[in-house]
């Protein structure tokens, strides 16, 4: 059950993009620790709605989770969500996301990550949850070159519009915590991998093209580096970073804990960069299968390297990054073959 010492109020959490890659492991494992859990999605059609079916319908089995089809953006529903279930936690995690998209939809994102996350966090000032989690981006570290990149840093340089409205998101949110006292904690994803993941991630389409024969797009010739999260290490740190509620203390000179408000950004990543042709390669070695490979040039609005500082992260929860890319790899290599009935041949 979840520590009462932090959640005094009923044990009630709220999951937006419940159906999405993160938010439906966050779900599931909120669910397993004793969590009511109230799921927020939208079911839009930005990748194939089938799979985010899917993935409610596992989490549908659990008598203990409810779920709410809807958009972020409509205020009714998100007051009536929160005065009917009074959420002790908020972990929010919908979002329109992709930096590509966000190229040519910027719109999109203008809609479901400004509008609505401050739909979101104005339904939470009404009533208040114990703590609150936002979803934010390693992206939002943009030009920054100075590695690995740590929650201290200034972020000023974003490189696309998806990134600009997650920096926009933390702006937003710690407003929010300063003016009333709101808790909040953003956590910086680092590209996160594994089963039930995205169709437009670069992983999931390698599997696809590897398989089906078809070349495979590889970007900067190759010359890229991504701190890989694999998605149980990450919901591993995001449900023990719900503990974690930000008060007036820093854990150290490294900690982004705002001076004026209940506020931090934490990163959560492998620590460990992974050079993207040695990811193709583990991808090649779980399928059996190489890959052709179109080298190509620098994408708009993509970064060549990230690389995350993690020591906030474990000095407030005590949770590193334990999978490695080949293990994680083959673990989600078989949930493909599984869900889409791909047999050996």
């Amino acid at each position: 059950m979840p520590d009462q010492t932090s959640f005094s109020a009923a044990p009630v959490a709220l999951v937006t993009g419940a159906a999405g890659f993160i938010g439906s492991h966050v779900a599931q494992e909120l669910l397993v620790a004793g969590w009511r859990v109230v799921g927020l999605d939208s079911l839009n059609a930005y990748y194939d709605p089938a799979l985010k079916q899917a993935r409610l319908d596992r989490l549908t089995l659990n008598p203990q989770f409810a779920p709410e089809i809807g958009k972020l953006e409509d205020p009714d529903r998100l007051r009536a969500l929160f005065e009917t279930h009074r959420p002790a936690l908020v972990i929010h995690l919908a979002a329109q996301a992709g930096v590509r998209h966000s190229i040519d939809a910027p719109r999109d994102y203008l809609e479901a990550n400004l509008i609505g996350t401050y739909e979101l966090i104005e339904a939470a000032r009404a009533y208040p949850p114990k703590h609150m989690l936002l979803a934010s981006t390693s992206s939002v570290y943009g030009a920054n070159t100075q590695m690995p990149y740590r929650e201290t840093d200034k972020v000023d340089t974003q490189m696309s519009f998806y990134a600009a409205t997650k920096k926009a998101n933390e702006a937003m949110a710690h407003s929010y915590a300063h003016l009333y006292g709101l808790p909040i904690t953003m956590f910086r994803f680092f590209t996160v991998y594994g089963p039930w993941g995205r169709p437009d991630m670069a992983y999931f389409k390698f599997t696809r093209a590897i398989l089906n024969g078809d070349p495979i797009d590889v970007y900067n010739n190759g010359e890229m580096r991504r701190d890989f999260t694999y998605i149980d290490d990450l919901v591993s740190a995001i449900v023990a970073l719900s503990d974690c509620v930000p008060g007036q203390t820093p854990v150290g000179d490294h900690d982004s804990l705002s001076p004026v408000a209940p506020f931090r950004s934490v990163n959560i990543g492998a620590n460990q960069p992974v050079a993207l042709m040695e990811f193709i390669q583990a991808i090649e070695t779980a399928l059996g299968q190489p890959a052709i490979k179109n080298m190509m040039g620098m994408q708009p609005g993509d970064v060549p390297a990230t690389w995350a500082e993690t020591q906030l992260l474990r000095d407030l929860t005590g949770v590193s990054m334990t999978t490695d890319v080949r293990t994680g790899v083959q673990r989600f290599v078989d949930w493909y073959r599984e869900y889409y009935g791909i047999t050996d041949g």
